[in-house]
């Protein structure tokens, strides 16, 4: 080969090589520092580092000399760059991170210390230099400088924020959380974040101490500062988040009179309380409200929320009390009768319907009164369509099937393709199957499964595929329609009737596919009468006769329930949550029955964890 060729060969090599972009150059220089080739690497950062003036190529060049040890060329650039770029101190945190690397420790705390007396008030400066320390894990050194910014920009900025997650980091829980109600302290307007940070950082401790530690220094707090109401708004809310409804509405309830406030953050608790089915305190934060007078400009509300928190205690219970039906009634009655009917008592004007036609046998006086509603003024639209809806089951009680079926196809009619209209039309395919007419029904079923509403979308899942089972496995029906009576007495709040309807299905047709179907019926009016024992009888029939069947699981958790809830022993609880978790690992119950599992074995749980606490069969 002549000389000129291989020069020419050569000078074309050369040019491809270094006609390549920078970003090619990048894409090339970082994966060599992935694949640790630091030498290749350091070479290309070098250049890149040269002609473009990045911090980022400069610290990858640095990391690539660090790797490979070659500590003197480390130490010659870091000076170079220091004696350029006086005003960037991360240049000296990095000598005296090499420092560190090669165990020259007192020349490395002489650089970092060097920093940190060079640092101006500057809060830009000071924030780089605190996160040039923590790149390098020197949380002491990123502390002094917060501290020594705060000092210097005195009430500018006080990095409370900067601290708090450096304490955070370091597992330093008080500092933490002193940092936040300091901050607090001089602006509660950032209450919001606080509480933000504090939910992130207290209800994900796995320890589960934090939320001691805050209560601790909130209370010390609000005894040292008793004019900073901040403290005692946020110790509420801490109690909220605990679902301590009754230490939440103490201090609540101090606060509202020390501030003479109206009864607002009264009635936002009474609301979270009720929500989350702990009646007794809505109730006496409603009252707290009413006593306030009607004057107040929470009173009406408070009133009528009262009334539909006592109605949802009261019916909600396994056995209901005649005597306590009628109390409520009258305390309804009263209540329209001073506030009016109205869109804003409305509620109130369907649960005295509700009770007077399913409770007291006053089924005319609920008709009338819904009746005149539904031809008032004072409603709005949806509030109509429920008065219909309403009206449609108290005739359907009545067993006038066609006048409600009339209500039930106006409302599915005029709300055709809402959530409201699904559920006049899954009333419908209900009466009808009531009435024995099952394909009709299923028909029905089979447009709702495809509800923008999963409540009725579920429901007509469920109700399709009970007709399907048992018309597949008895084309005459015959069995399906001795449990439709039955399902339409348990309607009918004829209780007792319906027992003896779904027993005669257990002797007559002791093949049937509808048995396991019958016996979780049988529990479920078990539960209801408040017989427990006999109610675990019927559903570990379903869970081990019938452990095949889609009701199998839903039958344990019953079970674990009634031993949860309602006997108070949690051996047995444990047991049948288990037993989910075991044999039906696939089922929705698995999570709660997990959480519940733990809860009992005296595990602490976090917040986000109880998500599915309230789930209840019942």
């Amino acid at each position: 080969m002549s000389k000129t060729i291989f020069v020419i060969i050569f000078a074309s090599i050369f040019n491809i090589t270094f006609a390549q972009s920078p970003d090619e150059q990048n894409q090339l220089a970082l994966q060599y520092y992935n694949n640790k080739e630091f030498d290749k690497a350091s070479t290309i950062f070098l250049d890149l580092y040269n002609s473009q003036k990045s911090k980022t190529y400069f610290n990858y060049y640095l990391n690539c000399l660090v790797e490979l040890k070659d500590f003197e060329t480390a130490e010659k650039i870091l000076k170079k760059e220091i004696r350029q770029n006086s005003s960037d101190l991360s240049y000296i945190v990095d000598l005296g991170y090499v420092y560190k690397i090669e165990d020259k420790i007192n020349e490395a705390n002489d650089e970092f210390q060097k920093a940190l007396k060079l640092l101006q008030p500057d809060n830009n400066q000071i924030i780089n230099l605190a996160n040039s320390f923590l790149s390098r894990f020197e949380f002491t050194m990123a502390e002094q400088t917060y501290l020594k910014g705060r000092k210097m920009l005195k009430d500018i900025y006080g990095f409370n924020f900067e601290l708090a997650n450096l304490y955070q980091a370091q597992r330093l829980w008080d500092k933490m959380i002193n940092e936040y109600l300091d901050l607090l302290e001089i602006h509660d307007g950032y209450i919001q974040t606080v509480q933000n940070r504090l939910q992130a950082t207290v209800y994900t401790d796995k320890e589960n101490n934090l939320k001691d530690l805050l209560k601790n220094q909130l209370i010390k707090r609000i005894q040292k500062s008793p004019d900073k109401t901040i403290f005692s708004g946020l110790l509420i809310w801490l109690f909220l988040q605990e679902k301590k409804y009754d230490l939440a509405f103490l201090q609540s309830v101090a606060l509202d009179k020390r501030l003479k406030e109206d009864g607002n953050r009264i009635m936002d608790l009474a609301k979270q309380a009720t929500n989350n089915k702990d009646y007794d305190i809505a109730l006496k934060a409603y009252q707290y409200v009413i006593d306030k007078g009607k004057y107040n400009s929470w009173f009406v509300e408070a009133r009528s929320e009262y009334l539909n928190t006592l109605y949802s205690k009261v019916i909600e219970q396994p056995r209901v009390k005649n005597s306590e039906i009628i109390s409520l009634e009258n305390e309804i009655k009263n209540s329209l009768s001073e506030l009016g009917y109205s869109k804003s008592t409305f509620s109130l004007i369907k649960a005295l319907a509700y009770i007077q036609a399913f409770y007291l046998n006053k089924s005319d006086e609920a008709t009338q009164g819904l009746e005149k509603s539904i031809n008032s003024n004072y409603l709005i639209p949806s509030q109509n369509a429920d008065c219909k809806l309403l009206l449609g089951d108290i005739l359907l009680f009545n067993n006038d099937i066609w006048s409600a079926t009339i209500y039930f196809a106006q409302v599915e009619k005029a709300f055709e393709n809402e959530p409201t209209g699904h559920e006049a039309k899954f009333r419908k395919a209900k009466v009808a199957f009531y009435s024995g007419d099952f394909l009709w029904a299923q028909a029905q079923l089979d447009v709702l499964k495809a509800s923008t509403s999963k409540l009725i979308a579920n429901d007509a899942f469920t109700l399709s595929l009970l007709i399907t089972d048992n018309l597949n496995s008895d084309s005459t029906g015959e069995a399906l329609k001795v449990f439709s009576r039955a399902d339409m007495l348990i309607f009918r709040h004829q209780d007792s009737v319906a027992s003896l309807t779904l027993d005669s299905i257990i002797t007559n047709y002791k093949s049937n596919e509808i048995l396991d179907d019958t016996y979780y019926k049988l529990g479920e009016l078990s539960f209801k009468k408040a017989d427990y024992n006999k109610a675990i009888a019927y559903f570990d029939t379903v869970s081990t006769k019938f452990n095949y069947g889609i009701l199998a699981d839903d039958a344990i958790f019953n079970i674990a329930t009634i031993y949860d809830k309602y006997l108070s022993d949690n051996t047995k609880a444990m047991e049948y949550y288990q037993k989910i978790m075991n044999e039906h690992p696939g089922s929705t119950y698995v999570t709660i029955a997990r959480q519940r599992f733990r809860i009992l074995r005296g595990d602490n749980i976090s917040k986000e964890e109880l998500f599915f606490y309230d789930s209840s069969p019942f």
